[in-house]
């Protein structure tokens, strides 16, 4: 019944007793823990760069050299952006200016001998076609990177599918 107090399931009366209760349990359980955790947990992930400790010095590694030949490379897969075969340094790519466009933009590839930029570029999110280049595709350096003689940071056995003799892996 309501009002009566069973002998079973008397409660705390204060909340200085239930903290200090509180508090002991997490002190406890903290003991135990510190007691059973190991004291130097393994690395998941191997550490690919930086310095050892979290806050040290580390050298940069020297840039790549830029390789300023013109020759355009074959692409690895279908959808990958061109590489750009020439040095683009102190080209501006601001919202009122893009140095890219002076050569690639339809208009201008006669005189300067530039491939046109892809049609998609002119599309918008909706598959309209703009009479210029799309705001989303203004900015070219976020899809193409200039073609250095910079070497792979992890080995790769890749090969394409085409060169790969049959019945060969």
């Amino acid at each position: 019944m309501r009002g009566q107090d069973h002998s079973g399931l008397k409660r705390l009366r204060t909340p200085l007793a239930s903290s200090l209760l509180g508090g002991l349990l997490v002190f406890i359980c903290g003991a135990i823990y510190a007691q059973t955790a190991p004291q130097n947990p393994p690395q998941i992930v191997p550490r690919v760069t930086g310095a050892a400790s979290p806050m040290g010095d580390v050298p940069a590694a020297p840039l790549a050299r830029p390789v300023v030949d013109d020759k355009r490379l074959m692409r690895n897969y279908p959808e990958q952006p061109p590489i750009i075969p020439h040095s683009i340094d102190n080209y501006q790519l601001t919202l009122k200016t893009n140095r890219c466009l002076d050569c690639h933009r339809r208009q201008f590839t006669e005189g300067s001998g530039a491939p046109m930029i892809s049609v998609t570029h002119f599309m918008d999110r909706d598959g309209q076609v703009l009479a210029d280049v799309t705001p989303r595709r203004y900015f070219c350096t976020a899809c193409h990177v200039q073609q250095t003689d910079a070497q792979p940071l992890v080995p790769s056995t890749f090969r394409d599918m085409l060169l790969v003799e049959p019945g060969k892996k």
